[in-house]
């Protein structure tokens, strides 16, 4: 295993004003036996990553002596050794600040010991009964893969049987030992929740199993402890959770994000760390809808004091621009702008008579807009008689406005509804939050937005699956 990234994360404050250790700070002394580079380094898990804690050279007792006045934020850290930045791990616990390691650089598991660390003895314990079943079970493995009978596959796959439940009873056994310890609860966060027998037709089984893996999943796994978020598990088990184990919409993955986030409120850094991680997500997504997970975070957590580590001014930004986003989002009932026709004349987008309107934001001198203007054009003569009106608008302002016509006249592209808004009266960039065009917008009938924010290329897929789910309801 190699230790991947090596950054120093100086961002990341460490949140250790909560903690607790005897006499106060830290101080973990590591000898290496077979170790002769000049440097040896403390990282920690985080996220998905791991950062660099701690730098430091062997005194001349011949340890390397990672120390401070503070306490470390408990949780699963790494011993890496130069120059190829192998690594082992360490716990350190809120009781376990303060501790020696004696270990072999070539081997480092294999031997290892602790002076005033029973949780990382256990830990051990618990690693080196793993590698001693591993080979047994990998080789049962493979034979079942090679038997040639069932009943000797069966036999075999009941020798394997065995080793799992031995595994299973010396984890029950360590866990009873020493429930409060970090082993304990780094064990049965790893272990899946009991499943129930289902009865009824395969997909009803199927669907009902989805169903309680959902409600069971994070059973054993304690998202109020804050000694897991330096854990090597926690993120991809709760990336998971909400983007496997939900349905990919948006109210969906917002329910989900509640749920973590409600069990991570007695673990206060845990709990910023993925309200952080997951505003951010949803403020970057390209996936079409996913706007309204970020609407929902900040309307639900950051505008209700519930983010208190924000800046007033980044508190302000992240407040406008989810107001800006809000009446935009799908499902929503498209603002109304009142606009200029060619001959002058307004038009307001909600008088527009139409099954299905696609508003289009537009500029003449826009390098996308030119490669959009042949899709959109192939797809309106291909739509124009399923109830699609194009509504393109645009985004030039006063003695600009000529030029909109003249690239209208020098393309065929006529035959659409263009509109202007010559002094910018009706503040449809605003409304609309145009910061860059093209903007595709896909509404019905009553204005509603059904789509937005796709590519031109993407207009007939998005369209088909749009009429084909009418058609169904129609018909429901």
């Amino acid at each position: 295993m190699r230790f991947l990234v090596l950054l120093l994360f100086s961002t990341l404050c460490l949140f250790n004003s909560h903690l607790k250790a005897s006499n106060g700070g830290h101080q973990i002394s590591v000898k290496l036996k077979n170790y002769a580079e000049a440097q040896l380094f403390l990282g920690y898990h985080y996220g998905d990553k791991q950062y660099l804690q701690d730098t430091v050279e062997k005194d001349d007792k011949g340890f390397f002596v990672f120390e401070g006045d503070e306490p470390l934020p408990p949780g699963v850290y790494l011993v890496v050794m130069a120059p190829d930045n192998k690594y082992f791990q360490l716990l350190i616990t809120n009781e376990e600040q303060k501790f020696k390691v004696f270990a072999d650089a070539e081997n480092p598991t294999k031997g290892i010991r602790f002076e005033n660390a029973p949780d990382n003895e256990l830990f051990y314990e618990y690693l080196a009964f793993l590698e001693e079943k591993k080979p047994m079970a990998d080789q049962l493995a493979a034979e079942i893969e090679a038997a040639e009978s069932e009943e000797e596959k069966k036999a075999i796959q009941e020798k394997r049987s065995r080793i799992d439940e031995e595994v299973r009873e010396f984890q029950e056994r360590l866990m009873q030992r020493s429930p409060a310890s970090l082993t304990a609860a780094i064990i049965k966060a790893n272990l899946p929740a009991d499943m129930q027998e289902f009865e009824g037709t395969e997909e009803d089984i199927q669907w009902k199993r989805w169903r309680y893996t959902q409600d069971h999943y994070f059973d054993n796994l304690d998202l109020g402890d804050p000694r897991m978020l330096r854990t090597p598990f926690l993120f991809q088990r709760v990336d998971y959770f909400v983007h496997k184990l939900q349905i990919q919409h948006p109210d969906s993955i917002a329910k989900a994000i509640d749920y973590v986030l409600d069990r991570m409120k007695p673990a206060e850094e845990t709990f910023k760390f993925y309200l952080i991680h997951f505003l951010n997500e949803y403020a970057r997504s390209n996936i079409v809808g996913m706007d309204a997970v970020y609407v929902h975070l900040v309307n639900n957590y950051y505008a209700k004091g519930l983010a208190p580590w924000t800046e007033e001014e980044q508190l302000k930004k992240i407040l406008e621009n989810a107001k800006a986003l809000e009446p935009l989002l799908i499902g929503k009932i498209a603002p109304n702008i009142r606009l200029e026709k060619r001959d002058g004349s307004p038009i307001e987008l909600h008088d527009i008579e139409s099954e299905y309107t696609i508003l289009y934001f537009w500029r003449y001198d826009c390098g996308h807009c030119k490669k959009s203007t042949p899709d959109i054009k192939a797809f309106y003569e291909k739509y124009k008689d399923k109830g699609v009106k194009i509504v393109a608008v645009c985004a030039k302002f006063t003695d600009e406005i000529p030029d909109c016509w003249k690239y209208i006249d020098e393309n065929g592209i006529g035959d659409w509804l263009h509109t202007i808004d010559t002094y910018h009266r009706s503040r449809f960039m605003t409304i609309y939050n145009i910061k860059s065009t093209p903007q595709i917008y896909i509404l019905d009938r009553n204005k509603e937005i059904l789509s937005k924010r796709i590519g031109a290329e993407q207009l007939e897929e998005v369209m088909d699956r749009i009429i084909e789910m009418r058609e169904k309801e129609k018909e429901d």
